[in-house]
């Protein structure tokens, strides 16, 4: 619903997708690669095809979220060079090129098309394997640094906190349960300490982390962000509040 209200976080996207091109912060992206938390695989895979269709991966909504549409381009030669050219850890296999099943699901459109409305910039997704350990992700996201130098924008889609079972509906965007702060507060420390690797590790944190993420993939997207960034660059903080008491809102910049 935030991509068709008007509310703080729909406005904070639209202001961070006016500062790329001429006028803004940053050059018009070539690309976008975007980790969703909604598209979850066995092994990793990449979106392929030219036209990447809109998933409209939910229920319950208004008619009008579901006729949003966002038609970008793929980039089917940017999606092979990845697939080639990005390594797996462990034993798991290559990159898996996906030309005709997946497509651009609402983790990845409901961010970019309040960013870039226009919807011209070339997007492909890659995907999750949730399976593994937090240390894989990482390194799949250091080696998704590398295609930053070629003018592709990296965005990772999720949220640090997402409990849907405990959902307070008319909480308001100051309205958190403890655990769910504490939690927060926990990867905002380790992230001011550069604790890469701890904040790879939330599942030592026991029922804390089961509370704040009762399944993963909407927090592992964060490491890929994470891992991908350039030491000395400075990280931007935005979104910092809470939906329904058991969302976190927060999002990271760096560049």
């Amino acid at each position: 619903m935030n991509l068709i209200e008007d509310n703080p976080y729909r406005t904070a996207w639209q202001g961070l997708g006016e500062g790329f091109g001429p006028q803004g912060r940053w050059p018009k992206p070539s690309a976008i690669l975007c980790i969703s938390a909604h598209w979850n695989t066995q092994g990793w895979q990449v979106t392929g095809m030219a036209q990447p269709r809109t998933i409209h991966d939910f229920g319950g909504f208004p008619q009008s979220l579901r006729d949003q549409q966002y038609p970008a381009p793929g980039a089917p030669e940017l999606a092979r060079a990845l697939a080639q050219g990005l390594k797996a850890p462990g034993d798991l296999g290559p990159v898996k090129l996906d030309l005709n099943e997946w497509g651009l699901d609402h983790g990845c459109w409901g961010v970019l098309k309040p960013m870039f409305p226009q919807a011209d910039i070339p997007v492909l997704q890659l995907s999750i394997d949730v399976q593994q350990p937090g240390r894989h992700h990482l390194a799949m996201g250091r080696q998704l640094a590398a295609w930053r130098d070629e003018g592709v924008l990296i965005v990772a889609s999720g949220n640090l906190v997402h409990n849907l079972m405990v959902r307070q509906p008319q909480a308001s965007e100051q309205e958190v349960y403890e655990w769910a702060m504490v939690f927060d507060d926990w990867v905002c420390q380790h992230l001011a300490g550069g604790d890469v690797e701890q904040l790879a590790q939330p599942g030592s944190l026991g029922p804390l982390y089961l509370k704040a993420q009762p399944t993963p993939e909407h927090y592992l997207p964060f490491l890929y962000a994470l891992s991908a960034r350039r030491d000395d660059e400075p990280l931007v903080t935005f979104n910092d509040t809470w939906q329904m008491a058991s969302i976190g809102m927060r999002s990271f910049i760096w560049g």
